[in-house]
């Protein structure tokens, strides 16, 4: 019995010093930051939020605080996604403003405009985000039929960060992540294919001397038609971009997009892309940009778009 108490004794006497020893040096110079202060007490709870040292404890229901958010990273304007997902309990809006399209194939001349397209984002862990992607209203006109307006299908996808979600903390210089999605046939048959698409998107990006970032990516799609008579059909596509600031907040990319498909034809289908972009704030940036396809085949003529990203 005198054993423990002479060791609670002495427990008590080291707490004072141990506290000490947390304070901030107040001798400390230029911009170093100052050593976090922890409370030393018997009832310290280790899981308490305000002494987590990494974002792996953030999830939907115990959001990050927004001092810890990652930079602003949308899956817009090029068509290379960002592997980068949604701070867990954040939530992001992608959207277009319109997008115009324009196709000459054949004598036949087709328009088409898609209004306010949005791609709704929510973090679930500091490395899972969801998304959502509906296209409330498409509109396409071809000099040989009728004009038809309706609206688009209903998509989701899951964001899974590998590596380098957090490379403004971490040091790292690149970053990787999957994305699978699936494509509901939701939408009206006059304006969609009236077929499922799933599939895997794999993004990569990374910093590079004087600037200038690049991203690529690989992405697989499955289509399937109960009508069709190859009910399954495959397509492989691949991309890369390159982006830097141009002048303050306002930046620009360029980038190449090719697709395969091993079905009918079985042709490769190339596109160019450049755009800019705009950040109003840490939360909100505009975009512009366009496609212009580089073949005469099934590859669209060009397309046209303006958007936002917004985070919350």
């Amino acid at each position: 019995m005198k054993q423990s108490t002479h060791a609670r004794t002495a427990a008590l006497a080291i707490l004072p010093i141990l506290n000490a020893a947390a304070q901030p040096d107040t001798q400390s110079h230029g911009s170093q930051r100052p050593r976090q202060t922890i409370e030393v007490t018997p009832t310290l709870d280790a899981t308490d939020s305000s002494v987590l040292t990494h974002k792996s404890g953030f999830h939907l229901f115990n959001p990050t605080p927004r001092e810890r958010w990652r930079p602003l990273a949308a899956d817009r304007p090029d068509a290379t996604e960002s592997p980068i997902s949604v701070d867990a309990g954040a939530y992001q809006i992608e959207a277009s403003f319109a997008e115009l399209g324009l196709d000459r194939e054949d004598g036949n001349e087709t328009t088409s405009l898609s209004i306010a397209p949005i791609n709704f984002k929510i973090g679930l862990t500091n490395r899972i985000d969801l998304q959502l992607l509906i296209n409330p209203l498409e509109h396409t006109n071809t000099s040989n039929a009728r004009a038809e307006t309706g609206m688009g299908d209903i998509g989701f996808r899951v964001k899974i960060n590998l590596w380098g979600n957090d490379m403004h903390e971490t040091g790292e210089k690149n970053a990787l992540a999957l994305l699978p999605y699936v494509v509901f046939p939701t939408g009206d048959d006059d304006v969609t294919d009236d077929a499922y698409q799933f599939g895997l998107i794999v993004p990569f990006s990374t910093e590079l001397a004087g600037g200038w970032s690049l991203g690529a990516q690989v992405k697989t799609t499955f289509t399937h038609d109960d009508s069709a008579p190859t009910q399954t059909t495959a397509a492989l596509a691949h991309t890369l971009v390159v982006g830097h600031d141009i002048a303050g907040d306002l930046a620009g990319y360029i980038e190449y997009i090719g697709e395969y498909s091993f079905h009918g034809d079985a042709e490769y289908r190339p596109t160019a892309s450049a755009g800019l972009s705009y950040t109003l704030n840490a939360d909100t940036v505009l975009d512009a940009g366009l496609l212009v396809g580089l073949d005469n085949g099934d590859t669209k003529d060009l397309r046209l778009f303006t958007g936002i990203t917004r985070r919350f």
